[in-house]
């Protein structure tokens, strides 16, 4: 079974990431990458079990990926929560040991507004190997081999 870790860069987000931090349950680590929050973010990380590291001016992804076990990793942003959809997609994903069949996987998001839920057109690369070396800043590139997997990604405006 491949373990994911869950991979989150937080500022500030004391008011949104514990309701990020609840879907993760598929999840068999959680590694946030902080960026010198002010509020308490680090002490909620921590009290869901997150390794936190902190952000340095000019670090590689890479070098932060030294934090997490060897796996898969899940990057999200603390805006966004597992819908119990893709939860269940995770554990069957883990269970069935998809992850010698992609390099990458890919999750359709879907977005509040204020005029209410739309969704992102196209999926985004979100599951990859800790080795994944095609990284957008704290986002990987956009595989378009990525299977995309049941389930989606909400991604809230309001805290």
């Amino acid at each position: 079974m491949a373990p994911i870790t869950a991979l989150l860069h937080t500022e500030n987000d004391a008011l949104r990431l514990g309701r990020t931090l609840e879907t993760l349950y598929p999840c068999d680590n959680i590694l946030i990458v902080d960026h010198n929050s002010r509020d308490a973010t680090r002490e909620i990380g921590r009290k869901y079990g997150a390794t936190i590291v902190n952000a340095e001016p000019g670090t590689s992804p890479h070098q932060y990926l030294r934090s997490a076990r060897p796996g898969w990793l899940l990057i999200l942003d603390p805006r966004e929560a597992l819908t119990e959809s893709l939860a269940a997609s995770l554990f069957e994903w883990k269970s069935e040991e998809l992850s010698a069949t992609a390099g990458a996987f890919s999750v359709f998001l879907r977005e509040e507004t204020p005029e209410g839920w739309v969704d992102v057109p196209a999926a985004q690369t979100r599951l990859v190997p800790h080795t994944w070396a095609h990284w957008n800043g704290t986002r990987p590139v956009h595989e378009s081999s990525a299977v995309a997997l049941e389930g989606e990604l909400l991604r809230f405006i309001f805290p």
